[in-house]
């Protein structure tokens, strides 16, 4: 069992702290958020984990994020995407068993990404890769493997899936600390912030979907992904504080999304449902044109779905995540537009998705 690596800096008073989580190989969205925020050399980039895996730019990330880390103060915490491509670096033991399906499935991986700068593509001796991309690049194993599982402040704690207590953390496996799935349905509480990553956020949303980060303040945890790559209305959040010992949170996102301005007010109305990965299973009822009218077996509700979003596989049909959630909204409102469809807009206001049945004005962004 590898042990977790718990490091301690001393954050200067006065530095604001802004933390970055699931980045998935998304350049565009991490330079847009870096621009947002305004990203300085006085700043404190807190990176928890995940940075690379899923996106397509998950090699030009991680030179960004080295270069970064060069002329900024910049602490990226081990994720288990980052942890798996360290472990193909490190030793074999994941060969069988994981990598000899899936690097062949994936051309967007690191692993790919990097052999194929190399100029060594090939799948067949997995032993020979690793000994051509451990010469070919060591710069960026060295900045992989130095990468710690948790960081620990006077106030704060940065880990990517969670830890169950803050005693002994050294003594933790790492890969747990990394891999922590549900970490807010575990009933932890905390003496200081655990500021998390991994699971979406929006999957702890039975009702209203949402990628803003989840605040537990009378657990003293933070849930800050925003689901980048992974969903449609999936978006990058930068979580602030002005100091280490402050608890004046603040956040902001970037989604890449259109943005258009609410013309008319709408009220939200009733009980919503989140459809969410693992419990999307469905019924057809009835095709439509844009959306098709489903029974969502777990809960029996019935909704329209995007036909888009709608996918088939052994286990018969499922969606990607859908709601029939209506947005409160008022004359005025920018919304991020989602998809544009005959009935209305699948829009998403404060990192809330939901519908909107109004009009809105021309596209903004």
């Amino acid at each position: 069992m590898d042990k977790a690596v718990v490091i301690r800096p001393e954050f200067e008073p006065g530095r604001r702290i802004v933390a970055v989580s699931d980045i998935h190989g998304n350049l565009p969205f991490f330079q847009a958020l870096m621009k947002k925020i305004r990203l300085t050399s006085d700043d404190i980039l807190i990176l928890n984990g995940d940075i690379l895996e899923k996106g397509r730019d998950s090699l030009p990330l991680l030179r960004h994020v080295m270069a970064l880390s060069r002329a900024y103060t910049v602490y990226p915490v081990c994720g288990n995407c980052d942890g798996l491509v360290l472990r193909f670096f490190e030793n074999d033991e994941l060969d069988s068993r994981f990598f000899t399906s899936y690097l062949p499935r994936h051309p967007e991986s690191t692993i790919r990404q990097l052999a194929r700068e190399g100029g060594f593509e090939q799948w067949e001796d997995l032993p020979r890769l690793r000994r051509d991309l451990r010469a070919a690049f060591p710069e960026e194993w060295a900045w992989l493997r130095a990468m710690p599982t948790v960081v620990e402040t006077e106030h704060l704690v940065f880990v990517h899936g969670g830890v169950p207590s803050l005693e002994g953390m050294e003594e933790l496996d790492r890969w747990h600390c990394m891999k922590n799935d549900n970490f807010l349905g575990q009933g932890h509480v905390f003496s200081k912030w655990v500021i998390v990553g991994h699971w979406p956020v929006t999957l702890y949303g039975a009702h209203i979907p949402s990628s803003a980060p989840l605040f537990c303040r009378e657990r003293k945890i933070i849930s800050i992904d925003g689901a980048c790559v992974l969903k449609v209305d999936g978006q990058l959040n930068a979580l602030m504080l002005p100091s280490e010992d402050s608890e004046s949170f603040s956040w902001t996102a970037w989604d890449g999304l259109p943005v258009a301005r609410a013309l008319d007010e709408q009220e939200t109305g009733g009980d919503s449902l989140n459809i969410r990965w693992g419990r999307s299973a469905l019924e057809l009822l009835e095709e439509g044109e844009e959306l098709s009218r489903c029974r969502h077996l777990e809960t029996g509700r019935e909704l329209y779905i995007l036909n888009e979003y709608l996918r088939r596989g052994e286990g018969g049909l499922w969606c990607e995540d859908s709601t029939d959630y209506r947005l409160p909204v008022s004359p005025g409102d920018l919304l991020t537009v989602v998809r544009k469809t005959k009935a209305g807009f699948l829009c998403k206001k404060e990192g809330v998705t939901g519908w909107y049945y109004g009009r809105l004005s021309d596209i903004m962004v």
